[in-house]
């Protein structure tokens, strides 16, 4: 079979597409025949050993699945060949066929379509864990995303519109934030890109306190990092929720005084360990996010795919920050 493979630390195009040996179930696995890859952020980071989770080389990045079960392997129950499933390895999904625990794969709710359900469960997850589990959104809060326009920031839009929140998006352009308004975002603004000075940073806190009302936002979604960080913090509301969910434009430092003068909380959001300590609470959220989208409140946008021998493109998409919604690899036996 074809599988994506980083050899070397390195970037999108030092990945190649190579034969390998087709997988065979082991106790409790099975086998999923590949249909459609998810592509997110970490997928950037994992090939460049930039990441928290360093798996040994040669592997294929790839964190989301969608596929059908082509084989079943030894006490496997509940899971049968034939059915179409999701499964979120966290990397190895760029081949043609993968092998998982039975227990792990996810169920494809009629209706589905492969695309979709490859771009569902890491954004859409993480974004539900980091509003439900770690800010505790309530109806009627003011929720202000930051990178409102990528892959968790989109899902985070929608799913703060779905929890009956008021939704401000900010992104890098004025596409982007049209994006995100068609999305449900209730209001949006354009910050600029690259560093800003302590002047420019000044000005951009005050658009962001004119954009999400007098008091401020009560919870700040922050999958961007570097100096958006504190003109963010500084826009807050008393007992806000800072949620720390990613660094594309840097790790920032927050000055720690700005949550002692308005009692708000800096909340960190690590879905993929959050999932393994509390497999109950992931089943229950991933639940919700089934009926979310039967319901028709959520529903991952889907903007450009791939086919596998060009993964790295699609890489290179999130890296470089010019994708909007998901990107999606498709796989072809």
């Amino acid at each position: 079979m074809r599988a994506v493979l980083s050899k070397t630390p390195g970037g999108p195009e030092t990945l190649v597409v190579e034969e390998v040996l087709d997988p065979t179930p082991m106790k409790g696995e099975v086998i999923i025949e590949v249909k459609a890859v998810g592509i997110n952020f970490p997928d950037t980071l994992i090939i460049e050993d930039r990441y928290q989770f360093k798996p040994s080389r040669p592997f294929a990045p790839g964190a989301e699945v969608a596929g059908v079960v082509e084989a079943v392997g030894e006490g496997v129950k509940g899971v049968r060949k034939g059915d179409r499933v999701i499964a979120v390895p966290g990397w190895g999904g760029l081949v043609e066929r993968l092998a998982v625990r039975a227990d792990s794969v996810i169920p494809m709710p009629d209706g589905m379509d492969f695309e979709t359900a490859a771009a569902l469960i890491m954004t859409y997850g993480t974004s539900y864990y980091a509003l439900k589990d770690r800010a505790l959104l309530q109806p009627g809060e003011t929720l202000l995303v930051l990178g409102a326009a990528g892959g968790v920031g989109a899902a985070a839009v929608e799913l703060g519109k779905a929890m009956g929140a008021r939704v401000v998006a900010a992104a890098s352009t004025n596409d982007k934030v049209e994006f995100a308004l068609e999305l449900g975002a209730d209001n949006g603004l354009i910050y600029p890109s690259g560093k800003m000075d302590r002047e420019a940073q000044k000005q951009l806190s005050g658009e962001f306190k004119l954009a999400t009302g007098r008091d401020g936002a009560d919870v700040v979604y922050d999958a961007v990092g570097g100096d958006y960080a504190e003109p963010a913090l500084r826009a807050m509301d008393w007992n806000g929720r800072y949620l720390v969910v990613g660094f594309p434009a840097g790790i920032p430092s927050l000055p720690l005084n700005l949550t002692l003068l308005k009692s708000v909380s800096v909340v960190g959001v690590f879905w993929g360990a959050a999932v393994m300590r509390d497999p109950a609470a992931h089943a229950a959220n991933m639940a919700d996010l089934m009926r979310l989208w039967s319901e028709g409140k959520i529903k991952p946008r889907v903007s450009r795919t791939f086919p596998l021998e060009q993964a790295h493109l699609a890489i290179q998409a999130l890296g470089d920050r010019s994708a909007m919604g998901k990107v999606v690899v498709t796989v072809e036996s």
